[in-house]
């Protein structure tokens, strides 16, 4: 017969961390690689949420929500991912433009471009045109919309972007997923939104999550990560790792 011990839940110390404050700084590159050997591509999402589950603040961005260290591991989850995947509205409110190369980045972009191209899922190809433009040659921006997006959108974007038809009302995720992999871009970083994000995870495409939790509480207003008109469904998430900086706490899931 099991004793009380014996089936009561276990628990470690995370913080302070084990060994104090001498514990070694870690490795964001080396803790966050993307699995070897990849033949199909691995989506990875980046989200950030407030201690009450409030993705945006009040001004409808993240940026009240981040942090000197989470823009760290953002950093390093882009120098790390073949491209960056984003829903139109995120690029709209968050001001998304090329991503621009960094120093730091090294040996992360070995015989890759020097920056991933951003890839950005639209319905209606409300896009700054910037981030069509302004894109390097060898990271051009990629366009996914539908067959009913405007004609006369579709070809002004076809001149300076990589445009690709993804459905005929709505873009489907698998066919997003399918069209990088052609360009062989497995290592796939999302940012959201919370509705991309919901179109994803309700077709069972995300392979692991990043979520930083933000010490701030926001209240009733903000939406949850994963947000919109998807149908309900619940996935069985492992817990791989708890990163600590300033407070903030920096975990990573991956399907169970």
């Amino acid at each position: 017969m099991s004793s009380l011990s014996d089936t009561a839940p276990r628990f470690r110390a995370l913080l302070p961390p084990p060994g104090g404050d001498t514990a070694p700084d870690v490795d964001l590159a080396a803790a966050y690689a993307y699995p070897e050997g990849l033949e199909r591509p691995w989506l990875r999402g980046n989200m950030v949420a407030s201690a009450d589950g409030g993705a945006w603040g009040h001004s409808g961005r993240t940026a009240e929500l981040s942090s000197p260290p989470d823009r760290a591991v953002m950093g390093v989850l882009r120098g790390l991912a073949d491209v960056v995947l984003a829903g139109a509205a995120t690029a709209r409110i968050e001001g998304y433009r090329p991503v621009r190369p960094r120093e730091v980045w090294g040996a992360l972009r070995s015989g890759r471009p020097a920056t991933p191209p951003v890839a950005v899922v639209t319905r209606t190809l409300e896009i700054h045109p910037d981030l069509l433009a302004d894109a390097p040659e060898d990271a051009r921006t990629i366009v996914f919309t539908t067959e009913s997006a405007p004609a006369d959108r579709r070809r002004a974007a076809a001149r300076v972007a990589d445009v690709v038809v993804a459905g005929d009302d709505s873009v489907r995720p698998g066919a997003v997923l399918a069209a990088l992999a052609e360009r062989g871009l497995l290592r796939v970083l999302t940012e959201g939104g919370p509705h991309l994000l919901a179109e994803f995870t309700s077709a069972g495409l995300l392979d692991e999550l990043c979520l930083t939790v933000s010490p701030r509480l926001l209240g009733p207003a903000a939406s949850r990560i994963v947000a919109g008109d998807s149908p309900a469904h619940t996935h069985e998430l492992r817990l791989n790792r708890v990163l600590e900086s300033s407070g903030s706490l920096f975990l990573s899931y991956s399907r169970a």
